[in-house]
């Protein structure tokens, strides 16, 4: 539960062969070099997305080693990809950083109730404790596939790293599972974060979500006095679950991620509480305040909204986040396909016809929690011709057009040789259509009522001939690109 304030590093400086550029790489294997460095130095909030020290928010941070946390984890190898850390440090805007500590923080921990998952469209939700869950593609799973949790979730314990929404539920960024009773851990040990409501203090007990919380035998933690509890105070209880309550142990507000300073900060997450005529928004329990200063990058000021999942980045002022640049994280583009070709120097691979730029912010991942790789290194020399891969990410029409990775699954062999492209379209010809620089041919396939910029998602194959063509008709999802930022 504790996040401790962390001290300021010294920027790292990466030099090497293939392997070496492989594991420093954070910002998308362009090739090119520019004479001067921007270096940041403050505290950096995300979930990891690779290895080799640890990956956050597009850098690479090397490490001590070493974790603060209440949870059982106390090394670098301890953790997992996309669970959410507070790293504080120097980076630069190649994507190479150093920290003198990382802190991670448990959000949930208990045993489920309740899951459902859609394995096509990969999203789901999951109730721990009473919490609603959220689970999407982006997720990371270890322990066990979300496919099994669902098939008998009350079977399953799991510890939680995820974003807290505007109302009180949850955005997963992590689930670790294990079998309840399979270990020598106590399966009655508990972690619930969220607001306070109910508050009896003659019965020392209050509920967060519904869910009922006794603290006649709690203490607060570090200073927090167990005085200072409150209606909507945001609060982190750990204890044991007993007959449907839990019984704290130990009790401490939310510690704000950052503190006053003319430090640089960035974080990652959801946006919650967003009013347009204050141009306010909250992140992860941090005020962020746009002003006319305020850069944005893959989307407009007048696309915020709760729910949108951003990176911000300024500088804390009186307790409220002054943002210098807001730049989107959502995905609009999706891509099912065959590996045909793989650039390690720049970091870019050929699947199915669209070229797709890997970068630090990637969270390349299997779907079968035998993923031992311990480095982005061996997360891309993993990756071989005639994979199947699922990929997430942002189009982009530099260069005639590419896929910008956010996420990259790998699936079972595809047996049909079918491939699945949800982008912006960009060009209709009168016997084929272009994304991202993939000229597809019709073929006797229709693509009726779709236009240049419209959101579509189509169906084709790789001809004997070494070009695509359609397998269905092509599908309108949306007619806006107002995200669309290169």
């Amino acid at each position: 539960m504790k996040r401790k304030a962390l001290t300021i590093a010294v920027k790292l400086a990466m030099t090497g062969a293939l392997a070496g550029a492989l594991a420093a790489c954070g910002g998308g294997g362009s090739g090119s070099s520019t004479s001067t460095t921007d270096t940041s130095s403050g505290t950096s909030v995300g979930a990891v997305s690779g290895f080799g020290s640890v990956y956050v928010n597009g850098t690479r941070f090397a490490t001590r080693g070493s974790v603060d946390s209440d949870d059982g984890l106390e090394r670098e190898d301890q953790l997992e990809k996309g669970m959410i850390l507070k790293v504080e440090g120097d980076w630069d805007d190649r994507g190479q950083g150093r920290a003198d500590r990382i802190s991670y923080d448990d959000t949930l921990r208990g045993p489920i109730s309740a899951m459902s998952w859609d394995a096509v469209a990969r999203t789901g939700t999951l109730t721990v404790l009473g919490q609603s869950i959220a689970l999407d593609g982006k997720t990371v799973f270890r322990g066990a596939t979300p496919t099994e949790i669902s098939a008998n979730p009350q079977a399953y314990r799991v510890r939680v790293s995820a974003w807290r929404l505007d109302d009180g539920s949850f955005q997963a960024s992590f689930v670790g599972a294990r079998a309840i009773g399979l270990d020598f851990d106590d399966d009655n040990e508990v972690e619930i974060e969220g607001v306070v409501a109910g508050l009896d203090t003659s019965a020392e007990t209050f509920t967060i979500n519904g869910f009922p919380v006794n603290y006649t035998s709690a203490v607060g933690d570090d200073d927090f006095s167990l005085d200072d509890l409150a209606d909507g105070l945001v609060v982190e209880v750990e204890g044991r679950l007993e007959g449907g309550t839990i019984f704290a142990e130990e009790i401490d507000d939310e510690d704000d991620w950052f503190s006053d300073g003319d430090d640089d900060v960035e974080i990652t997450g959801s946006i919650y509480d967003f009013d347009a005529a204050s141009r306010q928004f909250s992140l992860n329990g941090v005020t962020v305040q746009v002003t006319g200063g305020t850069e944005f990058d893959d989307l407009r000021e007048s696309n915020l909204a709760d729910g949108l999942f951003v990176k911000v980045e300024g500088n804390v002022r009186n307790g409220v986040l002054v943002a210098e640049e807001i730049k989107g994280k959502e995905s609009d583009a999706e891509l099912d396909g065959q590996v045909e070709s793989i650039d390690l120097t720049n970091e870019t691979l050929m699947i199915s016809g669209v070229r797709v730029q890997l970068t630090g912010n990637t969270l390349i991942d299997d779907d079968d929690n035998d993923d031992d790789r311990r480095s982005r290194v061996q997360d891309i020399q993993s990756l071989q011709v005639g994979d199947y891969l699922e990929i997430e990410g942002r189009q982009r029409s530099v260069d005639g057009g590419s896929l910008e990775a956010f996420s990259i699954e790998r699936e079972d062999d595809d047996d049909d040789d079918d491939y699945e492209l949800e982008a912006r379209l960009d060009d209709v010809g009168s016997g084929s259509i272009t994304l991202m620089n993939l000229e597809i041919l019709l073929g006797s396939y229709s693509v009726s009522g779709a236009q240049i910029g419209n959101e579509v998602e189509v169906q084709y194959r790789r001809t004997s001939g070494g070009q695509y063509e359609l397998t269905d008709n092509v599908s309108v999802d949306d007619t806006s690109d107002d995200n669309s930022d290169d």
